[in-house]
């Protein structure tokens, strides 16, 4: 009987070290494209992805166009068993050039898109992308995106909804105040899931970006509030700021998984953004494939970093 104890010791030891390296951190890890046919990449299939997220114009179900696109990205994922989280935003998005629409059309165009989406399974939204950018209509307007999310509650009842999504750049915390100081205290119980673009942070190797949001919506909204990082990532290549450099952007890949397991406890999502790059022909380059399909040195490292999370 003592041989047959020590047998089952020893072999519950040597179990130990791989039930430690299974652990997962309680963060979902999922991906931010525009492009249809990132499902069906391989490489997308290898990691195991659970969730995306994809925006679409406030206005799309006005273009037919937009509008076949927005349904049939969100077909094909739920095809490869892939949740959608659609996220609104501007329908120009030229610096200071787009129009705020007024909160009945927002209600009107909006509630059709819902109408169109829910049915194929979409249950995730955002009121409004990176409201507080200036590619965005909102970016002098919190008190309209505080409307938009109380539309978007009568519009959608029963989902999920990012009530706020903002950009890690100067004057945000201010934005943030401004929001909810528009909304009822029984709103601003309700907007406790927070949208974060921490690019800036990650790309920057630090973390007072995302902490400072996270501070002011605790602040001023909901002492319970949960974070996504809606959009997040290793830049390779960002206009003057940060140039061409896929080495750079996977050490920047390295660091924002180190910044999810400080902030576990905060954070409950994040999408990196996004799947293809542009080979570094336009202003802003975050993919983590080249457009052929070839992986960077962030795709090695998101594969690698996404063992230890949640899908």
């Amino acid at each position: 009987m003592p041989r047959i104890i020590l047998t089952l010791a020893l072999g519950l030891l040597l179990l130990l070290p791989a039930a430690a390296s299974a652990k997962r951190y309680d963060v979902r890890v999922g991906i931010g494209d525009q492009n249809v046919e990132m499902f069906d990449e391989s490489r997308f299939e290898r990691l195991d992805i659970k969730r995306v997220r994809y925006f679409v114009p406030w206005n799309a179900v006005r273009d037919p166009a937009a509008l076949a696109r927005a349904r049939a990205y969100v077909q094909r994922a739920r095809q490869a068993g892939v949740k959608v989280m659609v996220h609104v935003s501007t329908d120009d998005l030229r610096i200071r050039r787009a129009k705020l629409p007024s909160v009945k059309r927002y209600r009107r165009d909006v509630g059709r898109l819902v109408r169109e989406l829910r049915p194929l399974g979409v249950r995730e939204w955002g009121v409004w992308n990176e409201a507080n950018h200036k590619s965005q209509p909102t970016w002098r307007a919190p008190g309209r995106a505080a409307r938009y999310f109380k539309a978007f509650r009568k519009i959608c009842g029963g989902c999920r909804i990012v009530a706020l999504d903002v950009l890690d750049q100067r004057g945000v915390e201010r934005y943030i105040k401004r929001f909810y100081r528009k909304l009822s205290p029984r709103l601003t119980r309700q907007a406790r899931f927070v949208g974060i673009h921490n690019y800036s942070d990650v790309n920057r190797r630090r973390m007072s970006g995302t902490r400072g949001i996270m501070r002011a919506v605790r602040r001023h909204g909901p002492r319970k509030a949960r974070f996504w990082l809606t959009e997040t990532g290793g830049v390779v290549e960002l206009g003057s700021s940060f140039r061409c450099n896929e080495r750079r952007a996977g050490n920047r890949m390295r660091y924002l998984f180190r910044l999810l397991k400080r902030e576990r406890s905060s954070i409950q999502r994040a999408y990196v953004y996004n799947w293809f790059g542009t080979d570094c022909t336009t202003r802003m380059d975050t993919g983590v494939v080249n457009r052929d399909g070839s992986p960077r040195r962030s795709y090695r490292v998101l594969r690698k970093g996404l063992r230890s999370f949640k899908r």
